[in-house]
């Protein structure tokens, strides 16, 4: 061994360049495997962990204010309890704390039993007055600590004695400010009210499987009590997976092609070291080195560098992606990893140093097996990489490029993986740039999500005939919007939208199956809700309202929407309000082509509305969408990198296997451009093919698979566009120039005397 070791270290040192390079393209694949682990574990499990950590109940229930001992004697009147809390939500408190305001606050005073959310700092509230827990993404914005002065409008000053997180709903800044009063200490400061009254109540089951049929029960003994809406475990995940949109699913997939694309690049990295080699290695097969030898050798020096490299890579993966990883979460209320990340992480770090050991072993033992005088000539591993004919030169500029295509093709093997690595990088992040943009359209225009309508106003369906006479506005009509429940299966939530007339005028989300709806007894589903509850045109729709009654028409078509997940519904306005008069309304606005949005609401401010510009999908979730764009940058540069590092090696091999070559073309007075034309020829023979693999894998393979994955949610398109192959493109261009500068200069530095030298 001690001979082995003594081989290593002078081969190490011989080849300290290429081992430093060797050891680069192990650190980039490292960080892509931690870094797409981190961002798996991490958002793929965020809810899970959070309602574990948060004891999130079975089952929310809210309504009009009623008394606690009218609500207590509903709740333990339903079957399979084993426990409930109830408490009071106010909401618009105004909240100043550390140089920061809020107007929006949500104040919650909890009772006696469990919280429903998860202490994370500090410790809960306790009776005594002058205490609050605020919620972690709060005291996140607004740098606040323990101990720190929350000021409540009506209320006074409370010290902060914890931070919280609660599932149930996302956290500051994407929802409103919320923070936590004890019941208790609100009774010992301003008296005890006999006959307390209550908005909120939390409820667990013993047996969740037996949801639906205690969510039955509850919607039959919930007499006596006002606008009665119910919310599921599942509920709340579709909410939260409202605010964070499908792309938190998509990253969690695209870990999966990081990891693909890792181990491409980590085994041709092995296989092209290898292939440097080769002549060494008949050297000392030649003077008596046994193969075993020779294999032992090859592994534990791969094992030296990625060892070192890999460690360096895990660490800068999760550097990379833990910040905006963590970020996101606490917009979502959902705790990070942790510790859990130990296990996985070291299983990557074991992954990026297996692969280079093994990649290097294995073709190291298939050269070791071949005759000495094979090896000394260079010849490939498989014994048929190239043709064993001279290249002829050609015309001295053309030709030298041509020259160059030419050399790297003769090793088809290397050239394979070199292609495979550099074109799954390009679809790798064709997509991520796909992805972005779909992101930032569902962002910026609601027109991505079939909204038509530009504005809306807060009056009375009435007062539609007055914002059409507006000078700019094309159309207006009432907009009907409740959040109701499946008969059939109480625990799935459904967005009920409803418009008098043609809804198309002002929502036309794209028809994916079956045609519009037509009549008071149809309606159009989204895909998600049709994939939830297996609808298809020509099904029934029984929707539970919030009023109580029940709601049931024919499906008529399924629409490709992202609101709520695709869980929406449109109905007519007719059919909604004979369920549930009461249903909130707003008027849709539609304006000119040309028209002044701003002059518009001026006028609807003048009839006494409110009015608010058309939102996207995540309009509300600036934050988020900066934090998911971070968490995209972070990947595809890592992705970039990779482009790069594989484009070095092959020019610096190709140049390492030809040095006569070069040392030839110097000696007859070609100087640095000459040595540029001729790994610009290496260069554009991968970048071409690559390019072509990239956009074929990506178009074919990439985007129908992550669309596929969208179903659940709507049609959504992730193919990459021409702005996206341009930028693509000209980012493979700009990292072949840097390999050419890069890997020419080093070329110069060797003596022509040297590389003439060259075996």
């Amino acid at each position: 061994m001690r001979r082995e070791w003594r081989d290593i270290h002078r081969g190490l040192w011989l080849r300290r360049r290429r081992a430093l390079l060797t050891g680069i393209g192990i650190t980039l694949a490292a960080a892509m495997l931690s870094t797409a682990l981190v961002l798996a574990d991490d958002l793929g499990d965020g809810f899970a962990r959070g309602a574990r950590a948060a004891d999130l109940p079975d089952v929310i229930v809210r309504f009009d204010p009623q008394s606690r001992e009218r609500v207590a004697e509903r709740i333990r009147a339903l079957p399979d309890v084993a426990a409930f809390s109830t408490r009071t939500e106010f909401t618009n408190v105004d909240i100043f704390a550390n140089g920061y305001s809020d107007g929006r606050a949500s104040a919650e005073v909890v009772g006696p039993g469990r919280p429903g959310y998860a202490i994370v700092a500090g410790r809960n509230v306790s009776s005594h007055y002058g205490e609050v827990v605020v919620e972690s993404g709060l005291a996140q914005a607004w740098h606040l600590k323990l101990g720190d002065r929350l000021e409540i409008r009506g209320v006074g000053p409370q010290r902060i004695v914890g931070f919280a997180e609660a599932p149930d709903d996302v956290g500051y800044p994407l929802g409103v400010p919320r923070f936590y009063l004890s019941q208790a200490g609100i009774d010992a400061r301003f008296g005890r009210d006999p006959n307390p009254q209550v908005d909120v109540a939390e409820i667990w089951l013993r047996d969740p499987r037996h949801l639906n049929e205690v969510l039955v029960q509850a919607r039959t003994s919930s007499y006596g009590l006002r606008g009665v809406r119910l919310i599921t475990r599942s509920g709340v995940r579709v909410l939260l997976d409202q605010a964070a949109g499908i792309v938190i699913d998509l990253l969690v997939a695209l870990s999966a092609f990081a990891l693909a694309t890792a181990a491409v690049m980590l085994a041709a990295s092995a296989r092209a070291e290898v292939q440097r080699r080769l002549p060494a290695i008949g050297v000392s097969r030649a003077i008596g080195a046994s193969r075993g030898h020779l294999v032992r050798v090859q592994a534990l020096e791969s094992a030296v560098v990625a060892i070192p490299a890999a460690t360096i890579g895990v660490v800068a993966g999760v550097l990379v992606a833990v910040g905006p990883s963590d970020r996101l979460l606490a917009m979502l209320n959902e705790p990070p990893a942790g510790s859990a990340l130990v296990w996985p992480l070291i299983a990557a770090w074991a992954v990026s140093v297996l692969i280079p050991v093994a990649a290097a072993a294995w073709p190291a033992a298939r050269a070791a097996g071949r005759p000495p005088l094979t090896l000394l000539q260079g010849a490939g591993i498989t014994g048929s990489g190239g043709s064993g004919r001279r290249p002829r030169l050609g015309g001295r500029r053309t030709g030298l490029t041509v020259l160059g295509a030419r050399l790297v093709a003769a090793r088809r093997g290397r050239l394979a993986a070199t292609v495979l690595t550099l074109g799954t990088s390009t679809a790798f992040v064709l997509l991520l740039l796909a992805l972005a943009t779909a992101l930032s359209a569902l962002e910026t225009d609601p027109g991505a999500l079939g909204k038509r309508y530009q504005l809306t106003a807060s009056l009375p369906a009435a007062n539609a005939a007055g914002v059409r006479a507006i000078s700019g506005v094309q159309a207006a009509a009432p907009r009907y919007e409740v959040q109701a429940l499946d008969s059939f299966s109480l625990g799935e939530t459904i967005d009920v939208i409803a418009y008098p007339g043609d809804h198309t005028v002002f929502e036309a989300p794209p028809l994916t199956a079956g045609r519009r709806l037509r009549g008071d007894g149809q309606a159009e589903v989204g895909a998600g809700l049709a994939d939830a509850l297996g609808l298809t045109p020509g099904s029934t729709l029984a929707i539970a309202l919030p009023s109580g009654t029940e709601l049931r028409l024919r499906v008529s078509g399924v629409v490709s929407s992202l609101d709520h997940d695709g869980r929406v519904a449109y109905v007519p306005a007719a059919a909604l309000l004979r369920g549930d008069p009461g249903a909130p309304e707003q008027i849709a606005v539609r304006l000119d082509p040309g028209a002044n949005p701003s002059r518009v609401s001026a006028a609807l401010t003048r009839l006494g509305a409110a009015p608010a510009l058309a939102s996207g999908a995540t309009a509300r979730g600036v934050p988020l969408v900066q934090t998911l764009r971070a968490i995209l940058l972070a990947v595809a540069v890592v992705d970039g990198l990779v482009c790069l590092y594989a484009l070095v090696q092959t020019c610096t091999l190709t140049l390492a296997e030809r040095r006569r070559t070069v040392a030839v073309l110097r000696a007859t007075g070609a100087g640095p451009g000459a040595v540029q034309r001729l790994l610009a020829g290496v260069v554009i023979g991968l970048i071409l093919p690559s390019a072509v693999l990239g956009i074929v894998v990506e178009k074919l393979v990439l985007g129908p698979a992550l669309s596929r994955l969208a179903e659940s949610y709507a049609t959504l398109e992730l193919g990459a566009g021409y702005a996206q192959v341009g930028a693509v493109l000209a980012g493979l261009l700009v990292a072949g120039i840097a390999a050419v500068l890069w890997v020419s200069r080093l070329a110069m530095r060797e003596t022509v005397v040297t590389g003439l030298a060259a075996a």
